[in-house]
């Protein structure tokens, strides 16, 4: 019998790319109160009517470029991971992948590791800084699921690791390959936004959407936006970058509410104004590759930058499946 069971969790994918899957996973995902956090029946309107309806096509047409004969990279790098943290981690735990959205979800995830006999669970959000969005929604559905259990057995949340040695490594490694064949004039790291007001909801006191995201403390360690600054800052000095040549930006909002900034569509406009040319991108929010690093950054981001005079623009892949990503969820799991 396993003696630990270790719950990996990342954000979701549709079950395919057709545009049904794809209506069906943007539901779930945009109907959380914790992803869109407005009142129910204004959040029903807005992502059944509006965007469920609108976008879905649109969305399926970007994953169909991103499927490929294993399917969705978010999915199979996370059974990959999984895996390969099994096998280091050996026989005394037991290893289930999980997906806040769609499949493999979370109950069965944690099914399994009930049927197995397991009395001490760690669930691992897969999402190096911490958001209510994404680290909270997970803690809160697996409290929903094991809530109903007769016997709840003992459960642990691990994160944040914005900060943890061995990300910081598997992403210095993987940024050295393109750093060894290419001379860059600027690094930028775009992180995935968030709208302001969550942010603020946070009960962050010292919390100013400005300066005081310069260095990360006990009073705002669980700031999304501090935690952002903070790994761009620690990837910087690893990667013995002059500060003057890094910059940090938030990509993906949605909607006219203000989001965290700098905005980074924004950011690479300023980069070319300013007569930069060739620019590395990091994608640190994200484990995995997915929609928002292969295309948004990869591609989207690439392409708006060489119109605008830029000559080339690299982005590092995720974390994926690299040595010191697998050490680092290892870990993780036995902290």
């Amino acid at each position: 019998m396993a003696k630990k069971g270790i719950l990996l969790v990342n954000l979701g994918t549709p079950d395919s790319p057709s545009v049904k899957d794809v209506r069906k996973y943007l539901r779930e995902f945009l109907m959380d109160e914790r992803v869109i956090d407005i009142p129910f029946l204004s959040r029903w309107f807005l992502v059944n009517v509006i965007i469920a309806t609108f976008r879905s096509p649109k969305s399926a047409k970007e994953y169909q470029k991103l499927w490929d004969e294993r399917g969705s990279p978010l999915k199979y790098y996370g059974e990959d991971l999984t895996e390969a943290v099994q096998q280091q981690l050996g026989n005394d735990y037991q290893v289930e992948l999980a997906m806040r959205y769609q499949n493999p979800s979370i109950r069965e995830g944690l099914d399994k590791l009930k049927k197995a006999g397991i009395n001490h669970i760690k669930v691992i959000p897969l999402f190096p800084q911490y958001a209510s969005a994404s680290n909270g929604s997970v803690v809160q559905k697996v409290m929903e699921i094991v809530s109903s259990w007769q016997v709840v057995p003992k459960i642990d949340f691990e994160g944040p690791f914005f900060d943890h040695p061995k990300l910081l490594e598997a992403i210095a490694q993987n940024a050295k390959i393109w750093m060894d064949e290419h001379d860059y004039d600027h690094f930028l790291f775009s992180y995935h936004g968030l709208p302001e007001r969550q942010i603020l909801k946070a009960e962050i006191s010292t919390c100013q959407l400005g300066d005081c995201c310069n260095s990360c403390h006990s009073q705002n360690r669980y700031c999304y936006r501090a935690q952002c600054f903070e790994t761009t800052r620690l990837m910087t000095k690893k990667l013995g970058l002059p500060e003057d040549k890094v910059s940090t930006a938030f990509q993906s909002r949605l909607g006219k509410d203000p989001w965290i900034k700098p905005y980074t569509d924004e950011v690479l406009t300023e980069l070319a104004k300013a007569g930069h040319k060739k620019v590395l991108a990091f994608s640190p929010a994200f484990v995995a590759d997915c929609l928002e690093t292969t295309f948004e950054v990869g591609q989207t981001y690439k392409e708006d930058f060489l119109a605008l005079g830029g000559e080339r623009w690299d982005l590092v892949e995720s974390l994926n499946v690299h040595p010191s990503w697998i050490d680092c969820v290892c870990e993780l799991a036995k902290s």
